[in-house]
């Protein structure tokens, strides 16, 4: 979602975070692959680009502005519901990126509150094809 809108740094960032995600608590999904697989084609990413782990630190000059943090954490999120669990390691990892962006508990949560509706949508969604 929106993940056009990021600068090619900022791409490239996205797509280590969502590996780091995925690989948070030790199982890589079928959906996790799939998810990772359309950031790169939304992205305009070769699909021969590989993600490696994204250290933390300096994360939000990379994410320089609250749009490309906003875009970042709903599509981390998204990525760690595709699963259909949103796991304690996951949970942590993300809340560890929305402090470094300056992202207060309250606006996590009400980030995490959407993305969880969306992905209640997108099911349904899917039920009527």
């Amino acid at each position: 979602m929106w993940l056009r809108a990021l600068t090619p740094e900022q791409r490239h960032a996205l797509l280590d975070l969502a590996y780091n995600v995925v690989v948070s608590d030790g199982l890589l999904d079928p959906n996790e692959e799939f998810m990772l697989a359309s950031f790169k084609r939304e992205m305009e990413l070769s699909a021969k680009v590989e993600p490696t782990y994204h250290e933390l630190d300096g994360i939000d000059k990379v994410f320089d502005t609250r749009r490309a943090r906003t875009i970042a954490l709903l599509n981390l999120l998204r990525l760690s519901y595709v699963d259909g669990a949103f796991e304690i390691e996951e949970e942590c990892l993300l809340r560890e990126v929305s402090r470094a962006f300056g992202v207060t508990d309250a606006e996590f949560l009400l980030l995490d509150n959407w993305v969880r509706r969306f992905v209640a949508l997108e099911r349904e969604a899917l039920g009527f094809m």
